[in-house]
């Protein structure tokens, strides 16, 4: 029994000689791992964050076309106003609830040249406080660029700026904020030039022919002599 014990007090003897001999290397350990942990619940405070301004949202997400949840709010000409709807983590959601700001984001259609009659579809198809995520592409002033994703089904979803030109309810455009250069602009305008060139073939929205009889009248409503006689009439008859 007393073996054991000096056997024990031995091995403490020997743990603690080599503690007081890398007592420096223990300190540089423990550092590193509070240092490591300050990065990582700061980039967990930055993943969480409600963003309510497009100037709030860090340089570098928008650079890694990372993608965000929101809740719609408003359809307007200017784009969707949606509420960012940060991820949740227990017990750093909460703490950052008490000083978060509020305010809407301005998300529009990257690569789409919306039509009024797109506009309309949009506030037709689309339910308030409807959830979402868009893919950031670009920032301009207070704007985001995005590519706006919504479920449709339990397994489908539907990327916005696709069926908008699909249903020939716009027409493609550059896509603000991506190099033109890069693969990732070319990849998408190739996705989005495709669904146009389906409400091209199919006549759609937009790309609608007009019948032979609609043509026959314009051309007739813009000929220069029935557009005076109309004047003469409108003169006699204000006389």
């Amino acid at each position: 029994m007393a073996e054991r014990r000096s056997g024990a007090a031995e091995g403490l003897s020997r743990l603690s000689e080599w503690a007081d001999a890398h007592l420096s290397l223990l300190r540089s350990l423990s550092t590193g791992m509070a240092v490591a942990g300050v990065l990582v619940l700061a980039r967990s405070v930055r993943m969480t964050a409600k963003f309510t301004s497009a100037l709030d949202i860090p340089v570098e997400f928008v650079q890694k076309n990372v993608k965000l949840r929101g809740k719609l709010h408003r359809i307007t000409e200017k784009g969707l106003e949606v509420e960012h709807v940060p991820i949740s983590i227990p017990f750093i959601t909460s703490i950052q609830r008490k000083w978060q700001s509020k305010g809407l984001l301005l998300v529009r259609l990257a690569g789409v040249e919306l039509a009024p009659s797109g506009t309309a579809w949009l506030q037709r198809e689309l339910k308030p406080k409807q959830m979402m995520w868009f893919q950031l592409l670009g920032r301009e002033d207070l704007a985001l660029e995005c590519l706006v994703l919504v479920n449709k089904g339990r397994f489908l979803s539907v990327c916005l700026n696709e069926e908008i030109l699909r249903q020939g309810l716009g027409r493609t455009a550059r896509i603000e904020g991506l190099r033109h250069d890069s693969h990732l602009y070319w990849k998408l305008h190739k996705r989005l030039l495709r669904a146009e060139l389906k409400a091209l073939k199919k006549n759609k929205g937009i790309w609608k022919e007009e019948s032979y009889s609609e043509r026959i009248r314009d051309r007739i409503s813009n000929n220069k002599f029935v557009q005076r006689l109309k004047q003469f009439v409108s003169w006699l008859r204000s006389s």
